[in-house]
């Protein structure tokens, strides 16, 4: 099957440019309250993960966005939100497992560009497996077409690339892939389902299953809600893979990826 996060990759190994400003700093807010400045050019990833939000979500009557806490069965603790289109781009992170760490307002970016001070804090910073870095932003496409939004969003991504990290600027997805995210995500929580039921489930399942078949043909010593439960748990741990872009329903076929 297709990669569900196709375009999404970032790119390993990106060499430093020359040029990356000497004052660039990144200020780091620690969990103890205190606040720590480093080089753009010196921090780790290690160290952002190690901080803090440098925001703290807030809401208040009125507001146009909605903030909030998403518990992160990458991070195993709650990440912050600051609207609900975060809050998609952060499901993405959270189930690609590619992803081994989620840092969300992650630092202030300061430096000197074109001669103006500058400030920037990015929204998500996201590790993946292979040690890359991948810095997000997350802004409605209508909102790009302003060019005050888009050279704010341009010069902290310069400066990342140069650092080695890779940018993006990020405006949604397939609604029907964000859908069934949302639904398998009710199933994140380790935990909730024995291990020999998933192991048990996973075996069972033969080419060109779907999940009624797989439901159907193991339901006996096990209800049939336990076996589907087990289905959407292995879905969302992508031990099993459907097509997402698609409908899930009874009729979604299913493959045991590697």
């Amino acid at each position: 099957m297709a990669s569900w996060f196709a375009g999404l990759r970032p790119v390993a190994g990106v060499p430093a440019a020359e040029g990356l400003p000497a004052d660039a700093t990144v200020s780091l807010r620690m969990g103890d309250g205190s606040e720590a400045s480093l080089a753009l050019r010196g921090v780790q990833a290690r160290q952002v993960t190690a901080a803090v939000p440098w925001r703290k979500t807030r809401s208040a009557r009125g507001q146009l966005h909605y903030p909030g806490y998403f518990w992160s069965a990458t991070m195993s603790a709650h990440v912050i939100y600051e609207s609900r289109l975060e809050l998609a781009r952060l499901l993405l992170a959270d189930f690609d497992r590619h992803v081994v760490a989620i840092a969300a307002q992650p630092f202030l970016l300061q430096a000197r560009v074109s001669g103006h001070a500058r400030r920037h804090v990015p929204d998500f910073l996201l590790v993946h497996a292979d040690k890359s870095v991948h810095v997000v932003n997350v802004k409605p496409a209508e909102r790009l077409a302003d060019p005050r939004i888009a050279e704010a969003l341009a010069w902290p991504g310069r400066l990342f690339r140069s650092h080695g990290w890779e940018h993006e600027i990020w405006s949604g997805a397939d609604p029907v892939l964000l859908a069934n995210l949302r639904f398998l995500a009710g199933y994140r929580r380790p935990g909730l389902l024995p291990e020999e039921l998933l192991d048990e489930v996973l075996a069972a399942v033969r080419p060109g299953d779907t999940i009624g078949g797989v439901t159907g043909r193991v339901s006996g010593a096990r209800t049939p809600e336990e076996v589907k439960a087990a289905v959407l748990r292995l879905l969302w741990q992508q031990r099993l893979a459907t097509d997402l872009h698609g409908h899930l329903d009874e009729d979604s076929a299913l493959e045991v990826t590697a």
